[in-house]
């Protein structure tokens, strides 16, 4: 049996003994050792139930993981309140692909989708819309309140949760993020506790202009690592109201923390929840400090490699969504996209183009007759994970573009600003 450090209580020892089963037993002893890797003195309940997995994607290498899978659901076992998973990898009817990507997509890459699809609905996965990184939007339906504990995988979501709901979750991996909600504990460690949650960093945003979240979350990702940032300056560009604009503004600038640094919580004085409450007390004691300007984001900005093989020639696919298009930032890219066609005297989008977003907000926004035009135009509406997408070793030869730092990071996709990729997209450029 496994000698544990930490202290558990009665009825956690109960469960590690097996006295819940021994498949619980063993979900618990990896609970237990996740913990004592990380020193952590104690697990605490889960508070908010509702799980997001980050392994979304029925990828056929991953053996082990449906092994297990298929062991939970034998011993009885689900998230009792249900979970939220990160987005399908493929959608053949709105990101087009050809007859040899689709053979790899379908059975060397995905080929386990429908099956793993089953066996996570077995576990508690809440509808067959439950597929999208950005869980805690509203029409998503899974959002903790602030001092909630959660056991969530997915840098995006983690790193929102934290900052902007004020909940509490640490960057976990795939699997931890189902066990602690099965089980319903999680070891208290780095962002659970409050000493963990303070900031290393005082960062000062010093522009003259409202700066472009994807390369300010990028700058700061880069510059900190994954220490905390308390953030001065931005509500002078935001406000201090977490309105629908802001929080999509967030979700942007957090993810590119998250994801060109390992950034799982940020304080962005007066906007973010702690941060109103605590001020500057959340600093730490000796912190460092990063000034921001516009001649810094611009350094920034032309640092990020371009790794096409022919970097000369045009974008022939590009991807807009990266985490997710909430509704408001959907509606926005559509008209722009309209309204930009219209003003350059051009009917259709110059290239593949394809917007990304949450399998309700999609459904919602497909009633519309914005979205009618949007078709029009060429674009597309989808609500694949576009980083699934560039798994396909094909999809490396292409020339894709994005205006999200995440992707940017994790794939040959090459970065432009948004008004730089919309003109790109509406043919502004061969005017």
């Amino acid at each position: 049996m496994y000698q544990y450090k930490m202290k558990l209580t009665d009825e956690q020892k109960d469960i590690l003994n097996g006295k819940q089963g021994d498949v619980k037993a063993k979900v618990m002893e990896t609970i237990v050792r996740y913990g004592d890797m990380f020193e952590a003195d104690e697990l605490v309940p889960v508070t908010h139930g509702e799980g997001h997995l980050v392994t979304s994607f029925g990828l056929s290498l991953l053996k082990p993981v449906y092994r297990t899978m298929d062991e939970l659901i034998s011993a009885g076992l689900k998230v009792e309140e249900g979970f939220t998973m990160d987005p399908r990898p493929v959608d053949f009817k709105n990101v087009k692909c050809n007859l040899l990507d689709k053979i790899l997509f379908s059975t060397v890459l995905y080929g386990k989708q429908k099956t793993y699809e089953e066996q996570l609905t077995a576990l508690g996965l809440k509808s067959e819309n439950a597929f999208s990184c950005a869980c805690y939007f509203d029409e998503m339906g899974n959002v903790p309140k602030k001092g909630d504990v959660l056991s969530w995988a997915e840098s995006s979501a983690v790193n929102y949760a934290n900052s902007v709901l004020g909940a509490r979750c640490n960057r976990n991996s795939g699997m931890i993020d189902i066990f602690g909600s099965i089980v319903g504990f999680v070891p208290k460690f780095g962002l659970l506790t409050d000493e963990g949650r303070k900031a290393k960093w005082k960062v000062i945003v010093k522009t003259e202009k409202k700066p472009l979240p994807q390369i300010l979350g990028s700058a700061i990702g880069i510059k900190v690592m994954e220490d905390v940032p308390y953030i001065v300056g931005l509500d002078k560009w935001l406000g201090t109201e977490l309105t629908d604009e802001v929080k999509a503004y967030l979700k942007d600038f957090g993810a590119a923390t998250a994801s060109n640094g390992a950034v799982g919580l940020y304080h962005a004085e007066n906007i973010t929840p702690e941060a109103k409450e605590l001020g500057e007390s959340l600093l730490e004691p000796g912190y460092k400090e990063y000034v921001i300007d516009d001649a810094e984001l611009e350094r920034v900005y032309k640092s990020y490699p371009i790794m096409w093989k022919e970097p000369e020639k045009k974008g022939t696919l590009a991807f807009i969504g990266c985490p997710h298009l909430s509704r408001v930032q959907l509606e926005d890219w559509a008209d722009k996209i309209i309204d930009g066609l219209k003003a350059n005297g051009k009917n259709k989008v110059t290239c593949q183009t394809v917007l990304c977003t949450a399998p309700p907000v999609k459904e919602a926004f497909e009633k519309t007759e914005k979205y009618r035009k949007l078709m029009e135009t060429g674009a597309r509406v989808t609500a694949i994970c576009p980083l699934m997408y560039t798994s396909n070793p094909l999809t490396k030869s292409r020339r894709m573009m994005t205006c999200s730092n995440k992707l940017r990071t994790y794939s040959v996709a090459r970065y432009y600003k948004d008004d730089e990729l919309l003109d790109i997209i509406t043919g502004k450029e061969d005017k």
